[in-house]
């Protein structure tokens, strides 16, 4: 059944959005380095940043404020509610922040692509990095799995990681070649989905390393993002087919076309009011009724 689309403009190119703990939407403004800040029916608010910086996942933090990776400038940023920024720069130089999440352990664990490594970053601001056991492994996403630890995906090393709270990492190969695996959301049955932008498929991977695949109808659609949604099911956006799917725990799927052609979707989140929202690079946020 496809779902009711409505597009919201917004200026620039968004990339990736969250819900802030003041009740709005936040998002990634990459090539302009920006934030934005949204309500519907408003106006949004930009906060400018260092222009160059590269602002890619925003996540909401425990402490009242937005966090944000400038995969440009290989620095974690922090933006309060009154729009005042701040950042800090992980120990190793040139290493790409990119995922993002908060930790069981209220810290903010975040992905480095171009370094093979998972960082840890307290609120105060202690940085901590912990290699992997494979290089060129590109990691991307990365969430808090239900069993206190962090789980991510390896998108050149073709796995979906796993790393406690001390660093203790296991990988653990998917079963499709070159599926890369980009976006990562724990969904409501407990268990990591992800999406696999170069083989057309969802992923379900559980707390014990069992893997299933879930091919969707265009294998060329390239999902990108995902996310669990209020409804039971998980959403996710496909970047190359300009649609937004959902797929049940039980492997069901539907698309939604979206009304712009390449619009570009890449994030996607679950907004204040209880519908999926996603960032459009053409210059929007849609929001689609679950």
């Amino acid at each position: 059944m496809a779902r009711a689309v409505h597009e919201h403009p917004v200026p620039g190119g968004p990339y990736g959005l969250t819900t802030g703990p003041d009740g709005a939407l936040w998002f990634t403004l990459v090539d302009a380095g920006q934030i934005g800040r949204y309500t519907p029916g408003t106006e949004p608010t930009i906060h400018q940043l260092d222009p160059t910086s590269g602002p890619t996942i925003i996540t909401s933090g425990p402490d009242e404020a937005l966090w944000f990776t400038e995969y440009r400038a290989h620095r974690i940023g922090r933006i309060g509610l009154d729009g005042s920024a701040s950042t800090t720069t992980p120990p190793t130089p040139e290493s790409g922040p990119y995922g993002l999440a908060v930790g069981p352990d209220d810290a903010l664990w975040f992905t480095e692509i171009a370094a093979d490594r998972i960082g840890r970053l307290t609120t105060a601001g202690d940085c901590t990095e912990f290699e992997l056991p494979i290089s060129g492994a590109f990691p991307s996403m990365i969430v808090a799995g239900p069993d206190q630890a962090m789980w991510f995906t390896m998108n050149q090393a073709n796995a979906i990681g796993r790393i406690t709270l001390d660093g203790t990492v296991a990988v653990h190969p998917l079963p499709t070649e070159n599926a890369a695996p980009v976006g990562l959301a724990l969904g409501p049955d407990d268990a990591l989905w992800f999406v696999e932008i170069g083989a057309g498929q969802i992923g379900r991977i559980d707390t014990g390393g069992v893997i299933t695949e879930f091919a969707l109808p265009d294998r060329r659609s390239r999902p990108h993002a995902i996310t669990s949604g209020p409804d039971g099911a998980l959403w996710f956006t496909e970047w190359g087919a300009n649609r937004v799917g959902r797929i049940s725990v039980d492997g069901r799927i539907e698309l939604s076309d979206l009304p712009t052609p390449n619009s570009e979707p890449h994030g996607i989140a679950v907004g204040p009011d209880g519908a999926i929202w996603t960032a459009l690079e053409i210059g929007a946020l849609a929001r689609v009724i679950p």
